[in-house]
């Protein structure tokens, strides 16, 4: 191939790098990570990102160039010459995608091994799904519907479900895994972040999937300290612990829990609710809401709160609860 043959070839494969380089770059495909293990995964896609721009230009140039340089005229009909074929071409387009899949292989398994490792000290946590709220069950046995982390402390989350697969997943942490019914799955996540984060399912659990959001709270050793002092959570009355320990706020809004949930009825208008259904007191409407939730269904609203309820909370904790709503709505 002649000098200037070359030359094209190298420009057009530079312009075609640009483009991938500015698609790749100029967009946020990716949140800021929050974690060790999110760094190392950010580094495998930017890894496999680099190879893939490269190959990309490389087979635009060669294409854009053949396409220019040896297209026929328009009243050329005449068949191209037989070319039997070229061994050392076919040898090294072979040989360099096989060496580049195995890079990727290798750094992909480096960082996997790495973030499966939890260090001499992490926080074990219990993560528990069900249709559609969250629970993270601490070493102290005190849950709530949140989950709060440490900077700088690996956590080990031991993830299940009680009743369907779902996938629980913080987009700035990376680490991603499925919650099966008789099943623990364990992660490990080590913030080096501070802030608020969102907790997602990313599997498709039923008609209130869309809704199921949590999120996570990142603090500083000293603040992390300072939570556990107070007993893992904000000051209240018991009733609100119950509230956030079973996830309410991610489907209902309640104004003393400063919950803004928008997916089931509007708790702050208990009293209108009760008022509506003719079930009993106040008190006997809230607390058949929660253990037999199809009782009554609000107009407007579909049947998505659990059943399980009625198992799932201790006595106490619902009398706790009841009274909680109660005292809020009026």
């Amino acid at each position: 191939m002649r000098r200037g043959s070359v030359i094209q070839l190298v420009a057009i494969g530079l312009v075609a790098g640009a483009v991938g380089a500015a698609v790749a770059l100029l967009i946020p495909w990716l949140p800021t990570a929050a974690g060790k293990e999110a760094v190392r995964i950010h580094f495998v896609y930017w890894f496999t990102t680099a190879i893939a721009i490269t190959v990309f230009s490389v087979v635009a140039a060669v294409l854009v160039y053949s396409i220019w340089k040896f297209r026929a005229p328009p009243d050329d009909f005449s068949d191209g010459p037989p070319i039997h074929g070229h061994t050392s071409l076919e040898i090294v387009w072979t040989v360099i995608p096989a060496v580049l899949v195995t890079a990727i292989s290798i750094v992909s398994a480096v960082v996997l091994a790495e973030n499966g490792k939890a260090g001499p000290d992490p926080l074990l946590i219990k993560v528990k799904a069900q249709q559609f709220a969250w629970n993270f069950t601490y070493p102290n046995g005190k849950s709530f519907g949140y989950l709060t982390l440490e900077k700088g402390r690996s956590a080990k989350l031991d993830i299940t479900s009680v009743d369907v697969i779902h996938s629980f997943w913080v987009p700035q942490l990376s680490q991603k895994q499925d919650a099966v019914p008789g099943q623990h799955n364990t992660i490990v996540v080590t913030p080096i972040r501070t802030g608020t984060y969102p907790v997602v399912c990313t599997e498709l659990c039923g008609l209130g999937h869309s809704i199921m959001r949590s999120h996570v709270d990142i603090l500083s050793p000293t603040d992390f300290a300072a939570w556990v002092k107070k007993g893992g959570s904000t000051t209240g009355p018991p009733g609100l612990a119950v509230f956030q320990q079973f996830g309410c706020g991610g489907c209902h809004t309640f104004k003393p829990a400063a919950a803004t949930g928008a997916v089931g009825p509007d708790l702050d208008n208990l009293k209108t609710y009760a008022a509506n259904a003719h079930r009993g007191t106040l008190e006997q409407f809230v607390h058949e809401s929660i253990v037999a939730p199809g009782a009554y269904i609000a107009p407007g609203y579909q049947d998505l709160m659990p059943h399980t309820f009625a198992q799932q909370i201790p006595k106490n904790q619902l009398a706790q609860l009841v009274q909680y709503l109660v005292q809020g709505a009026k």
